[in-house]
């Protein structure tokens, strides 16, 4: 536990000086990461620990996206009512597909949810005079003090930091435990009194909020929205960083997400062919890293350490 929270406060002194030692570009990749990470880890709350097949994130990631923006570039409401509302969105629309998709259960609700994402996405890529179409929404203004770089930086790092904690201390809470029961034996977990539909509606309502702070993130990122944010294709591209990463651990989505999104930031700019390698990637974990990448290292390191004590 003390070696954890000793490579966690370095990692985030790192990542407090990096703006002062790195070019812009990088930290503009790592404000991406960043988000990314949230948003990988938001849907693993739902997936792997409570094993809920919520196989269209990303349109949360947009609706939060699309929600801040449109408050910003539609009124004139102050900054952080736009900051508020885009999560907010999220978690409407999340509470509105669960209760939809409840009654289904595992791959039944998956697709029920694929198919009412795209048609919010159908809505958004073709309602021009609202959200702009295929065309998404450009040059989104933000507060001078996040502007910048290094300001919208500073920004996702805190808010990614705080919504992070947040989510750690929820699975570690006995609620946390609860829908680990729920994924693991919902039988036994029904016996028991609980009910497990009120606690999965509650844990796709938290899943959908961090990914609309996400998608509000990247707003102030790269000042704009776009349909793409939240085509299926992406919330495969995010399912694939949680496996990757480790699907029944907390840090894993982070590291998923550290490797997606570089291999994308600099393959994509080389090649066309970045769906194939994405697909590739993913026959890779299944085959060969079905516990993911976090996992691995955690068995390496216990494997170490017990060699040295015995």
């Amino acid at each position: 536990m003390v070696k954890k929270s000793i490579i966690l406060i370095t990692i985030f002194t790192v990542l407090i000086v990096l703006p002062l030692i790195v070019p812009r570009f990088y930290v503009y990749l790592t404000s991406i990461i960043l988000l990314t990470g949230l948003l990988a880890t938001s849907l693993n709350i739902a997936i792997g620990y409570c094993g809920i097949y919520q196989f269209h994130h990303a349109i949360f990631y947009g609706l939060g996206g699309y929600g801040t923006a449109l408050v910003i570039t539609k009124t004139n409401l102050p900054y952080y009512i736009a900051f508020i509302v885009g999560p907010i969105v999220a978690v409407l629309f999340s509470l509105i597909i669960g209760l939809i998709c409840m009654r289904l259960t595992k791959l039944y609700f998956g697709m029920l949810q694929i198919s009412l994402g795209s048609l919010i996405w159908a809505v958004v890529y073709r309602w021009y005079s609202f959200t702009g179409g295929d065309d998404g929404i450009h040059g989104i203004p933000v507060p001078d003090f996040i502007a910048d770089a290094k300001g919208n930086y500073y920004f996702t790092l805190f808010v990614v930091s705080i919504s992070i904690f947040i989510l750690y201390r929820i699975i570690n809470s006995p609620f946390g435990k609860t829908i680990q029961g729920i994924r693991d034996n919902p039988i036994r977990t029904v016996s028991l009194g609980i009910n497990i539909n009120v606690h999965k509606l509650i844990v796709l309502l938290i899943a959908g909020f961090f990914g609309g702070v996400a998608g509000m993130l990247f707003v102030v990122v790269d000042n704009a929205v776009f349909p793409d944010m939240m085509f299926w294709t992406y919330s495969l591209e995010i399912l694939i960083m949680v496996l990757l990463g480790g699907m029944y651990t907390f840090w894993g989505p982070f590291i998923g997400a550290i490797i997606i999104v570089t291999l994308r930031t600099y393959l994509g700019s080389i090649t066309q062919y970045w769906p194939m390698i994405l697909g590739l990637i993913l026959i890779f974990v299944i085959f060969f890293l079905p516990q993911g990448i976090y996992a691995l290292i955690e068995n390496f390191v216990k494997g170490k350490a017990h060699n040295a004590d015995s």
